[in-house]
């Protein structure tokens, strides 16, 4: 199947809903007999994540700058840990790794990973589908202010259309996976 990278927060002091959210996200991915790239990360949403898909009996592939290793926060369990030298060519190298993006709740570590994988899609860098999950309207600011955007001639229909809004982890898959095809 395919090597879908998705993007998260890694925060220690989030409410259980997103890392059961995240962890969701993981087994489902093994489920369907994809395999998981991530930030590398062992806490967080992004530690959830990859417990989740290994719980399933997926395959994880981390990709982690040697910074966030030297402060321990590494997954160590990974079937594969990629280590880099940089927070950008953590980016670069998740982007190549990947056949597809999504991209769970997160703060701004997660909106640089999105507007990167969705930047380089607008100007015809890689054509790989990105969902963008939407659980209880955590992202609905966003997607007004993105609309707003839109509506000013600031960004392309076009472009705002390579992104795709789900609200369920099973239909952000399905949308995915039909772009796959």
């Amino acid at each position: 199947m395919a090597a879908i990278c998705v993007f998260c927060a890694s925060s220690r002091t989030l409410d259980q809903r997103w890392l059961d959210l995240a962890a969701e996200t993981g087994a489902e991915l093994a489920r369907r007999g994809h395999t998981l790239v991530s930030g590398g990360g062992c806490v967080g949403m992004m530690g959830a994540l990859a417990d989740g898909a290994r719980s399933a009996g997926g395959r994880t592939l981390g990709v982690i700058p040697q910074a966030l290793v030297d402060l321990e926060v590494a997954d160590l369990a990974a079937d594969e840990l990629l280590v880099t030298d940089s927070m950008a060519s953590r980016k670069t190298l998740m982007i190549e790794k990947s056949d597809a993006f999504l991209t769970l709740p997160g703060g701004l570590g997660t909106l640089d990973e999105l507007f990167e994988v969705w930047t380089t899609a607008t100007l015809a860098l890689h054509s790989k589908p990105m969902v963008l999950i939407d659980t209880d309207g955590f992202y609905r600011p966003l997607l007004g202010w993105l609309d707003a955007l839109a509506d000013q001639n600031f960004l392309k229909d076009a472009g705002r259309n390579l992104l795709t809004v789900a609200t369920s982890v099973p239909a952000a898959l399905d949308a995915l996976e039909s772009h796959l095809i």
